[in-house]
């Protein structure tokens, strides 16, 4: 039976929707739910434990379901394969020759630390119940999470083993952070940009992930009174209603906005405006925006935490708005300068699977064509236009592709939600049925979540900077940034002719 997801709508608050067809069980929002060590049992779930007569009927534990599973634990590693080789390489290409090598010691550190980060204590404050912003540390090391242990899903009575949501959830927090270093490319001391990368992974990804993601899973909602106590459990965006299903917010306008507030902290490379800084190799651009679009598909349809219509659904909004953005980036381009461009084409593609990641599992086809059309163009503006505007050196457009990108999405996802524009609607878990739907409301809550994450990750970022830079200092020396930092700052070259 297929089972799509969503997000509650009840008692005064504005809800969230999802995927839910005539033969769907209902899910909710985003790439997560509330790990839960055993959630409460739902009617179907439940047996009777005892044969005696009279005796009290006890829920029967909740099993991970093995294709779930498997499904999940496919897309973690896809997400994986995003950070590192995927971003490493489109990053890396896109720099000098004399930077290539610290671009990739840059991404894939900065995945290592956060990795372990995540398990140490990380998960436990993202995905614990707390406060509206921040969880507890009951899960630091991971601690009661076992292989008997299950996750909620998006459907009642369906879970997942718990370490298979860890690590998925996991991977999005490492290549979020890796996402970040693209806009101070070859200019940050190593050891600045590994500090920096704790404290903003503290203070910003992890309170922005429970905002969002958290809440008490799908079986807490048996009634309106049980619902209405839940809710005041979840995180405060959650509890705004606003939709993101894989991350715009969370991931890529969060990141987007460090990364542009350091590239204005640290300053613009030397030489920038006077010098060729011409990416180095396309080919590797080229090769890494491939694998970031493939390991998206686990990205974004992994996020639906089943292997379900809706990750069908998520799955082919993400295939066809990337391929909708690549074009329309291109052909503007091509009107504009005269002449289409690889570069232009793969930084398409990836705008369009910025705008897309909020949007995949609650919009229908033909909203994420129009997702996709539209974020080609407007993020093609976002790194001219828009950057000579804030007069930022950006190095790789971070903020130009992943803050643009991610915040047409998010607003977007509000208004393709609607069933009359072919989105899923709103599901409300204790009815168990699609209710009305309110685009004005809605719009409203993906604001919320837009203006929380830009302030948020704006504070906490000009914080770590300026506290990184009274300690050991940002920037590299002027010699060694004309050097390169392959060999001032690892002592190593990406290549040897």
């Amino acid at each position: 039976m297929r089972r799509t997801f969503a997000i509650l709508a009840l008692l005064g608050a504005i809800s969230i929707g999802a995927p839910a067809w005539a033969d769907d069980k209902p899910a909710a929002a985003p790439a997560t739910t509330t790990a839960v060590a055993a959630p409460a049992a739902t009617p179907a779930a439940a047996s009777t434990a005892s044969a005696e007569p009279g005796a009290a009927a006890t829920p029967a534990p909740l099993v991970a379901n093995k294709g779930d599973n498997a499904w999940v634990m496919v897309s973690a590693a896809l997400v994986i394969l995003m950070s590192i080789p995927g971003l490493a390489l489109f990053y890396g290409g896109l720099v000098r020759t004399k930077n290539m090598l610290s671009v990739l010691m840059q991404v894939f550190v900065t995945f290592s630390v956060i990795s372990v980060l995540w398990v140490v204590y990380g998960y436990s404050v993202a995905f614990t119940e707390g406060g509206g912003f921040f969880g507890v540390l009951d899960k630091v090391f991971l601690k009661g999470v076992t292989v008997e242990s299950v996750a909620a899903t998006f459907s009642k009575g369906v879970v997942i083993s718990e370490f298979a949501y860890v690590i998925f959830q996991g991977a999005f927090a490492a290549i979020t952070c890796g996402l970040i270093v693209g806009a101070f490319a070859e200019r940050a001391k190593f050891a600045a940009i590994l500090i920096f990368m704790v404290i903003w992974f503290t203070l910003s990804y992890l309170p922005m992930a429970h905002m969002v993601w958290y809440w008490a899973g799908p079986d807490a909602y048996l009634d309106a009174a049980a619902g209405e106590a839940a809710t005041k459990t979840g995180g405060f965006l959650f509890q705004k209603g606003a939709l993101d299903f894989a991350g715009g917010t969370v991931v890529h306008i969060n990141a987007a906005v460090a990364g542009l507030v350091g590239a204005l902290v640290i300053g613009k490379r030397i030489g920038y405006g006077r010098e060729s800084m011409a990416p180095h190799s396309l080919t590797f651009t080229m090769i890494g925006a491939s694998l970031l679009w493939f390991g998206w598909f686990g990205f974004n349809a992994g996020s639906a935490l089943e292997a379900s219509g809706a990750a069908a659904l998520a799955m082919v909004n993400t295939w066809v708005a990337t391929a909708c953005a690549a074009l329309s980036w291109m052909l503007a381009e091509w009107m504009i300068k005269g002449k289409p461009s690889m570069l232009g084409a793969a930084s398409g593609a990836v705008a369009g699977l910025v705008a897309i990641t909020p949007a995949a599992g609650f919009v229908g086809v033909m909203g994420a064509i129009a997702i996709g059309l539209l974020a080609g163009v407007i993020c093609l503006w976002g790194v001219n236009g828009l950057k000579r505007l804030i007069g930022a050196d950006d190095s790789l457009d971070v903020f130009g592709v992943h803050g643009v990108g991610g915040i047409l999405g998010a607003i977007l996802t509000g208004v393709f939600v609607d069933p009359a524009l072919g989105g899923t609607g709103v599901y409300d878990y204790v009815t168990n049925k699609v209710g009305d739907f309110d685009m004005t409301a809605q719009v409203i809550s993906q604001l919320w979540g837009v203006g929380t994450v830009i302030i948020w990750s704006g504070v906490v970022s000009l914080v770590a900077f300026k506290l990184v830079d009274m300690v050991i200092g940002l920037r590299v020396p002027e010699e060694e940034e004309r050097e390169g930092l392959d060999i001032t700052s690892h002592g190593e070259s990406a290549y040897h002719y």
